[in-house]
């Protein structure tokens, strides 16, 4: 079955064409520096949510170099949307800030800072709130964004599943983000009746705010 999954995902990746020059320099870039990115099939599926959601205020958690970012930001410019980002590293940081730049979006406030601080700084409502960053935090990082999600928000959490480590043998040093990943599911589950696990790019978990 996850041989099954990894060959529909090579196939659905297969058929995107990416045509956005600052979008294909940024998937060069990662893979040439191994920074991790969403993969295409994610990518496609954040922008058809953020889209469908008519999104006008976007959280990220975990900008990087940009890339999830300027997706949701072209997607949204249509609705008059605005993309909240927050990076920790600041070299990514500023790479995000040219990536941002030559993909000439306009509608992104970029913030440098532990995602755990800022996110208590912000004020108003987000309608799309998505989490990629330090694995180890991810229950901080929701339980923070989630009292800012407003009515039937969306929140979209990438890579929850680690690389499919928490379903196969992994590296020694990985025990604590897996432990504490599956702690993390079991405590959506539990705790979100309308939480759903996807089982593609490395896991994706949703959940619809308060109703």
């Amino acid at each position: 079955m996850l041989e099954e999954l990894r060959e529909a995902n090579s196939y659905i990746t297969s058929k995107i064409k990416e045509t956005d020059s600052v979008i294909l320099e940024m998937e060069k870039f990662a893979q040439e520096h191994n920074v991790p990115i969403v993969t295409k099939e994610v990518a496609e599926y954040l922008k058809f949510m953020v889209k469908m959601n008519k999104s006008k205020n976007i959280l990220e958690i975990g900008t990087a170099i940009g890339y999830s970012g300027t997706i949701m930001a072209k997607a949204v410019e249509e609705y008059d949307g605005h993309l909240t980002t927050i990076e920790i590293d600041e070299e990514r940081f500023n790479q995000a800030k040219e990536n941002f730049a030559k993909a000439k979006v306009d509608n992104v406030t970029l913030i440098l800072g532990d995602g755990l601080e800022e996110i208590k700084k912000l004020q108003g409502e987000f309608d799309f709130i998505f989490i990629d960053a330090a694995k180890g935090k991810y229950k901080e990082f929701f339980e923070d964004s989630y009292k800012l999600l407003s009515k039937d928000g969306i929140i979209f959490i990438d890579n929850i599943m680690f690389r499919g480590y928490l379903y196969k043998e992994y590296p020694k040093r990985f025990k604590t983000i897996v432990r504490k990943l599956n702690e993390f599911i079991d405590y959506l589950y539990e705790n979100y009746p309308g939480f759903t696990l996807l089982p593609f790019g490395d896991g994706i978990g949703l959940l619809q705010g308060k109703k």
